[in-house]
């Protein structure tokens, strides 16, 4: 500004002074687990990183981020890759590789109580891992990444499913992706007494980008077993929130929450995800102790 010669008021910075001080001076280290398959490349997350950290700001938390190759899961197994996790998020993606090792890091969340968030696929691949192990739907999966499952509880519902007579009308092989795919903000309502409804109460409105939808023929058998959904579309009544009563925190969401996190604000779904995971920390320590960071 005195560059250009351009006059302006005084900046007002008290807020990123603030946030500023939060990171330079973290209180407690909180571990996270990103399980996904592009960890060569940090920058593919990089929405994702930054919501991250802004969630950890905002409780004067440093954020340690472990990316964790979802194909090394696949072959290992998630408790010799994400044993030291005190949250594991499970992002989202497209494509076959890596898919198993996904669904075992939330096997291994679920399992172990250790909080859980699942982003578009994530939540997807959270659906398949519930229906597989707990609702006893065997080689339930995406319809995305096996056309011949028998319990195709992820779906391209555009193609072959006619939501207003609740009815499927063809199971094609060959899929026409053009126009399938959802995007852009969407409102939808929140069940109340909710995970959900105490991150965002009694409203949420995110952007999406994906074509496969939670299907809805299987609702009623994995709610039946402890899943809830606690928001739906509501002209479309598609799932926009799955999440598991009686886990600590374990919750996915179809939409990209990433998308609307500012530095200073954060956002609700992060912050509590963050929350969860030291809470998680604290109780696992003996005596339930943190770990502080070291000056």
């Amino acid at each position: 500004m005195r560059l250009l010669n351009i006059w302006t008021r005084a900046p007002i910075l008290e807020d990123w002074q603030k946030l500023v001080g939060a990171m330079q001076n973290p209180l407690f280290n909180v571990r996270i687990g990103i399980v996904g398959k592009y960890i060569d490349l940090k920058e593919s997350y990089k929405s994702l990183n930054e919501a991250l950290i802004h969630g950890a700001a905002a409780h004067g938390l440093k954020l340690q981020l472990d990316y964790v190759d979802s194909e090394d899961v696949e072959k290992e197994g998630g408790e010799a890759l994400l044993e030291g996790a005190d949250g594991i998020l499970v992002p989202g993606g497209f494509g076959q590789r890596g898919v198993e090792g996904k669904i075992k890091a939330i096997r291994y969340a679920r399992e172990n109580k250790i909080p859980f968030l699942g982003i578009c696929l994530g939540m997807q691949l959270a659906t398949v891992e519930f229906s597989r192990n707990v609702a006893g739907l065997e080689r339930a999966h995406s319809m995305e990444f096996d056309k011949h499952t028998p319990h195709p509880v992820i779906y391209l519902m555009r193609e072959w499913f006619d939501y207003k007579s609740n009815t499927i009308i063809r199971r094609n092989e060959d899929f026409d992706y053009g126009g399938t795919m959802r995007l852009g903000a969407q409102k939808c309502p929140v069940e109340p007494d909710s995970l959900a409804f105490s991150v965002y109460g009694k409203e949420v409105n995110e952007r999406h980008r994906h074509r496969y939808e939670v299907n809805n023929i299987y609702v009623p058998q994995l709610e039946a077993k402890g899943y809830r959904v606690s928001a739906r579309t509501p002209s479309e009544n598609l799932p926009e929130i799955m999440e598991l009563p009686g886990h600590p925190f374990f919750i996915g969401v179809q939409f990209h929450p990433e998308f609307t996190s500012t530095p200073r604000a954060g956002h609700p779904l992060f912050k509590a995800f963050v929350t969860a995971a030291l809470k998680y920390r604290a109780q696992k320590r003996p005596g339930g102790t943190l770990s502080v960071v070291a000056a």
